[in-house]
């Protein structure tokens, strides 16, 4: 039987894909809120999620952040002052890097390095009918599976956004010394001009969403797996397939909201 009918969802609801993972969202939601008022193992959980998906990610998104961050300081101050344009090169970076390829590109690698790593965990778990013996003494695996890699994958989000933006802002300068030296005090202050807070909190309310949507769709492709061992590698292609079709339409959406 699947995980997921264990759980509690009824036959008429497992018909409709979209009911299905709005009750499991639910559900994920209605035991986060309980989760810190209550001691339990899931902390550890919570913990070794933060470590993988934060911590062990830096590298990767401080060299994305450098790189996209010089490449548009490169191509700005190369192309704009021909349009007598130059101090645009800092909105452009502010708005590319806060607002847009931040998120973004923060919730693609969490995709496909936590996405699938969660999905292929709790598939093995349910294969292994590990799920079913903690049903077997009562306990929610919800809450003591789901819950801390939802926290953990939604907090590292959030952190790596923000290490993101400062690498792609200040970390780039670095960079850009060697094709177009530009003392720091200028590039700082010009920097700081064009910055909004609302440019940042725009940000990071897409990188929350992201993190929603990447944990919740991993977690549940996990528990879809059924009993063949097949099914779990499925389970995390579906899971980092689903993320990023989701996290596109989310930051379209966003972005909309932004510019209306």
């Amino acid at each position: 039987m699947n995980i997921l009918v264990l759980l509690g969802r009824s036959a008429r609801e497992k018909s409709s894909r979209l009911l299905y993972g709005l009750g499991f969202l639910q559900n994920v939601i209605k035991e986060t809120l309980r989760f810190f008022r209550k001691s339990q193992v899931g902390y550890k959980v919570l913990i070794m999620q933060i470590l993988f998906t934060g911590y062990e990610a830096l590298t990767i998104n401080a060299i994305m952040a450098v790189s996209i961050g010089a490449a548009i300081n490169v191509i700005g101050t190369s192309l704009l002052p021909q349009f007598g344009q130059s101090q645009l090169m800092y909105t452009i970076l502010i708005i590319v890097i806060t607002r847009e390829l931040g998120p973004l590109l923060t919730a693609f690698v969490i995709t496909a390095r936590s996405g699938t790593a969660i999905a292929t965990q709790l598939g093995t778990m349910v294969v292994s009918h590990e799920i079913e013996a903690y049903l077997s003494v009562g306990l929610n695996p919800i809450s003591y599976l789901v819950v801390p890699r939802f926290i953990g994958v939604v907090v590292s989000m959030l952190v790596l956004t923000v290490y993101f933006n400062l690498f792609g802002l200040l970390g780039s300068f670095i960079v850009v010394q060697v094709f177009n030296p530009t003392p720091i005090s200028e590039y700082l202050g010009n920097l700081l001009s064009q910055l909004a807070v609302g440019d940042v909190l725009w940000g990071l309310l897409k990188a929350f969403v992201f993190g929603v949507v990447v944990s919740v769709v991993s977690t549940y492709q996990g528990f879809s797996v059924n009993k063949a061992s097949t099914e779990i590698p499925v389970a995390g292609i579906r899971a980092v397939g689903q993320s990023f079709i989701l996290i596109i339409v989310a930051d379209v959406i966003i972005t909309l909201m932004q510019y209306a």
